[in-house]
């Protein structure tokens, strides 16, 4: 992939839109980036090691955290190096790649909160068929259906915006080469560019986000018929940490994505884009472990087991 211009490289500015080293950023990015890396793998094993949690549910959310992790990859370890260096520069093709792996991650990542939705909405409102509608294969279609069309998505916003003229300005006013970046610095006529965003955008962000919406309208429609104070609970203990999953991630996504480009700061945007791409991938597996009993469970059996193992 070329540029139609002279412009071969970008000079990412990060957050303050400025080229300064900050060791203060570098290392609370590196605890993040950690924290997020353990987290997500934690829940990863202890999904795939316990039987009690070998359920569709389960191996969803061991999904959304595989996603997770490399979501955060795309952007934290090219800006932890580009903290250290006096010039952030990127090349055409690396920005592009980063755009287009940041994008796919995103979008996978939007399209599996939604299909946790459907596997919560069939297993509260329909539980007498949940283990025959929700079978490995079909969950293994929808975790894959997920990946393919957050690259497909990808791939046309990529397409697209390589085809733009970026002229003397090269600096992008971000951390990481992000679509609203890219269109702000370009010099061309970016109408075309904003419009598949927001018709294409709508579909594949906001139809996700609605469907979720519908769907717990139902799920807890469904609840407050059942009569016994604690059934009411446990059900909806079972929605509380994907809810809150959900809050964090679309509140931030709309924001940046579902405003006016120019109207838009762009160092408000460079940190709401670091709280759906970097803290919230590392706020998901406390969310889902901390909150939820069984993960719990099953990790005091682990421990116990390997306990008893180096006791023997």
């Amino acid at each position: 992939m070329e540029p139609n211009n002279q412009t071969t490289e970008f000079i990412l500015l990060g957050f303050t839109g400025q080229q300064q080293k900050s060791i203060g950023i570098f290392l609370l990015f590196l605890i993040i980036y950690v924290v997020t890396l353990m987290g997500n793998i934690f829940i990863i094993t202890i999904t795939r090691c316990e039987p009690e949690l070998d359920t569709p549910m389960y191996f969803f959310i061991s999904s959304l955290s595989f996603v997770d992790i490399c979501f955060s990859t795309v952007t934290v370890p090219r800006l932890l190096a580009d903290l250290m260096m006096e010039v952030r520069s990127i090349s055409f093709t690396a920005c592009f790649s980063q755009m287009f792996f940041f994008s796919v991650f995103g979008i996978t990542d939007d399209l599996l909160l939604a299909v946790m939705a459907y596997d919560r909405w069939v297993a509260i409102c329909k539980p007498l068929h949940y283990t025959e509608v929700m079978n490995p294969r079909l969950c293994k279609v929808l975790v894959a259906g997920s990946l393919l069309a957050g690259s497909l998505h990808s791939l046309l916003y990529t397409i697209t915006i390589s085809r733009l003229s970026f002229c003397a300005d090269n600096h992008i006013h971000h951390f990481f080469c992000d679509v609203t970046a890219l269109l702000k610095l370009s010099c061309s006529d970016t109408t075309t560019n904003e419009l598949i965003i927001f018709i294409e955008g709508t579909l594949i962000i906001m139809g996700p986000f609605l469907f979720i919406l519908v769907s717990y309208i139902i799920i807890i429609s469904s609840i407050l018929k059942i009569h016994s104070g604690k059934g009411r609970w446990k059900a909806f203990s079972t929605c509380s940490s994907h809810l809150t999953v959900v809050s964090l991630f679309y509140g931030t996504a709309i924001s940046v994505y579902f405003r006016p480009t120019l109207s838009s700061s762009l160092q408000s945007d460079g940190v709401l884009s670091a709280v759906y791409s970097v803290i919230t991938p590392m706020l998901n597996p406390f969310i889902y472990s901390f909150r939820n009993k069984e993960v719990k469970e099953a990790l005091k059996k682990t421990i116990q087991r390997i306990i008893s193992s180096r006791n023997k």
